[in-house]
């Protein structure tokens, strides 16, 4: 059956949504390669849910274009991109009043007629996913009642969430119509979709285009892979969307989205983007710098909870995130900080994503002052207040060894919008004060011993 929502169809069968029910996705604590998908799939889903809006980035945008001797274009007002008055009342309805740096570079080239490719780097929250939702609404002819835009995302949660970006977004352009192609949504075979714009994961697209004949693919003007390094997590996905884009006409328009760009997704990127522009963000550097670092030495669980009672008890601190290893651990800290009267808020891996996604919305809005997480919370949350962050327990990779892109994301919580920050590590063996060496010699910065007993030196501190 088709449901009627913000004048667009969607394509949503009943047994979608039983299904969709059924698959919460959880992110337990891995012990196989599909659960650290799942947790990537995850993490990303959530960092959708909690941007609400556009996330103040530090980060420098670095262009490298396919013809170096073309201008390079960028805009600083959506006016300049020259769109369908329906579309730029839907991007300011949507509360966007100028472009992000993603979009300032992005939205040139995917507008620019001839069509150009392009792969982009660019996290959560930097308005990535309504620039191509932006392409696809403008690329579309509406009077052909026909699909001429095709989105994959590597789960159907994270291609629900898109639909929604695309849904507000063409509020009002009803003439344009979105169907999901997601398991569970059975259309019979050579079924002719009146949808211009399909999202969904790469084995139903890849079904829909061959073996059902829903989906015409030489019919396609612009192809979007978004989630490219979640996606490649998973082999069958990989080969699938591989499959789709050989189908497309040499002149569709081409886009690659990733947050991170190991080797792996590069390799990728290049064999399903001929000839793209690149986007990538410089690293942030800077992080380390606004932050204070310190570590104190304690025996054991108990006195680390002292020593971060006696933080507590010495500086003001408006909203602090502590990182534990285990849900165990994380659990217990809680409710010993809750015994002590704080206000708690607890995250962990069990917990479905829409949980996460209201626990730490509450969090946002100073409902509690102190958020207790395990790593399921590392990446990608920007809450103005956190001045502190306490590494309960460093992060170690499987083998026990340091995981330092963990730390700078866990610490990376403080310090931000260009406030001095503070992170202080707790170290109960010797196994932890070397994982603390390998951080210092990895950033290049050294961590200073904290003595908690001496309320004068921490007051020092958060000077």
């Amino acid at each position: 059956r088709y449901v009627r929502t913000n004048n667009m169809f969607l394509s949503l069968t009943s047994s979608v949504m039983l299904h969709l029910e059924r698959q919460k996705v959880k992110s337990q604590p891995f012990t196989c390669h599909s659960c650290l998908v799942e947790d990537k799939a995850a993490q990303s889903l959530l960092n959708k849910m909690i941007h609400t809006s556009l996330v103040n980035t530090t980060n420098q945008v670095e262009v490298l274009q396919r013809d170096p001797n073309s201008p390079l274009y960028s805009v600083k007002t959506f006016e300049e991109l020259r769109l369908k008055d329906e579309l730029l009342r839907g991007v300011y309805d949507m509360g966007f009043n100028r472009p992000s740096k993603i979009q300032e570079n992005a939205l040139p080239m995917m507008l620019a007629e001839p069509p150009q490719n392009l792969i982009a780097q660019s996290q959560s929250g930097t308005g990535k996913t309504a620039a191509f939702a932006l392409a696809m609404l403008s690329h579309v002819d509406p009077a052909n009642k026909w699909t001429q835009c095709l989105c994959i995302a590597p789960t159907y949660e994270l291609a629900l969430q898109t639909g929604k970006v695309i849904e507000q977004m063409g509020k009002f352009y009803p003439e344009v119509k979105l169907a999901y192609a997601i398991r569970g949504n059975k259309l019979d075979r050579g079924t002719k979709l009146q949808e211009q714009i399909v999202i969904g994961t790469p084995g139903t697209v890849l079904d829909w285009c061959s073996k059902l004949k829903i989906i015409d693919p030489k019919k396609i003007s612009i192809f979007v892979l978004d989630e490219a390094d979640v996606m490649i997590a998973t082999q069958g996905h990989q080969d699938q969307s591989i499959r789709i884009q050989r189908m497309l006409p040499n002149e569709c328009q081409m886009l690659l989205f990733s947050a991170t760009f190991e080797d792996s997704v590069w390799k990728f990127a290049e064999r399903v983007v001929p000839d793209p522009n690149i986007i990538k963000l410089k690293r942030e550097e800077e992080t380390l710098d606004t932050i204070k670092q310190y570590y104190v030495l304690c025996n054991d669980k108990d006195e680390k909870f002292t020593a971060l009672c006696n933080i507590y008890g010495a500086i003001t601190i408006a909203q602090a995130m502590i990182f534990c290893h285990t849900r165990r651990t994380a659990g217990w800290l809680s409710a010993e900080l809750t015994k002590e009267g704080h206000v708690v808020a607890l995250l962990s891996g069990e917990m479905t994503v829409e949980q996460r996604a209201a626990i730490i919305e509450r969090f946002r809005e100073g409902k509690e002052k102190v958020l207790v997480t395990t790593n399921v919370c590392s990446r990608g949350i920007d809450v103005e207040q956190v001045s502190v962050v306490i590494n309960f327990d460093l992060p170690m990779d499987k083998d026990g060894n340091a995981d330092n892109e963990t730390y700078l994301h866990r610490i990376g919580r403080t310090g931000r919008f260009g406030k001095r920050g503070l992170a202080v590590n707790m170290i109960d063996s010797k196994h932890s004060m070397n994982i603390l060496n390998q951080i210092e010699e990895h950033f290049n910065k050294k961590i200073n011993k904290l003595d908690t007993d001496d309320l004068d030196e921490i007051e020092k501190i958060s000077n």
